[in-house]
């Protein structure tokens, strides 16, 4: 008899230690489980935080981290060194990325300098442990860009953008760099129209999919708290725009995640 081959779902980029996941942390990571998510990334944006972040994937088998001061809170961080970095992606082997880092000045919570410097340091701890560099950008497509450029020209990079909402221009400027590129549930929405076209010519091998959960929930859920199980929505949203089967388009993912990432064991 032949077993069903199981699909396998990787949430590349979920907030764990935001509430309400962090207060039914198991149950969480369970009902992902049962939707065939086998791994979660659980993305730091600030120094304090950390610490949950390191609890956490001890705890949890299937979780693994990043290490990272999100654009918003660069103002917080101005002390922030590729040193300091690199002495916190060393605290545990199941820290695999660096960021979130990148520009927002869409809200500008932190001044435009803070925001560029807190980037190239996390860019030159990302070239120099050769671990993936996780990229928000909002509203800075030319500033990204022209940062990733000047810095991969110096030394190999590897990028992820994460919850990627740009232009169609931008994203192929990004695969152009090497980027891999990641959906959200933003992609769902009905009025992402434009994103959805996009996601349609970036080719299958460059993309990741996440939850930025608790944030972003997929329709048909959307206006819900997020969280990892709800990817499911979005692969499949993914996989029917892309005329791909649910497990092709998951395993396609996951394999790219792997690319990236390197094996998780």
């Amino acid at each position: 008899y032949c077993l069903q081959k199981l699909k396998m779902i990787i949430d590349s980029h979920c907030h764990l230690t935001y509430e309400p996941m962090s207060k039914s942390l198991k149950e969480t990571v369970e009902r992902a489980k049962n939707e065939g998510v086998k791994y979660l990334l659980t993305i730091s944006t600030e120094d304090k935080g950390f610490k949950n972040i390191l609890d956490i994937i001890k705890n949890y088998e299937a979780v693994y981290g990043t290490y990272g001061i999100h654009p918003h809170e660069a103002k917080k961080h101005k002390n922030i060194s590729t040193d300091r970095i690199i002495e916190n992606v060393n605290k545990n082997k199941k820290i695999i990325g660096i960021g979130e880092t990148g520009l927002d000045f869409y809200y500008n919570h932190s001044e435009k300098a803070d925001q560029i410097f807190c980037f190239l340091e996390h860019i030159k701890a990302a070239q120099k442990t050769h671990l993936p560099l996780i990229v928000h950008t909002r509203s800075a497509e030319e500033d990204t860009i022209r940062i990733l450029k000047e810095n991969i020209e110096k030394n190999d990079l590897k990028i992820l953008i994460h919850c990627f909402t740009g232009t169609k221009d931008f994203a192929f400027k990004l695969l152009d760099i090497g980027a891999y590129i990641s959906a959200s549930g933003v992609v769902t929405f009905r009025k992402s129209k434009d994103l959805a076209e996009t996601f349609k010519e970036i080719p299958s091998n460059r993309i990741l999919v996440e939850t930025d959960a608790p944030f972003l929930s997929p329709e048909p859920i959307r206006g819900k708290p997020n969280e990892p199980s709800h990817i499911i929505h979005t692969v499949k949203f993914l996989s029917n725009l892309k005329k791909i089967s649910f497990e092709k388009f998951s395993e396609q993912t996951t394999q790219n995640f792997f690319s990236l990432f390197g094996k998780l064991n």
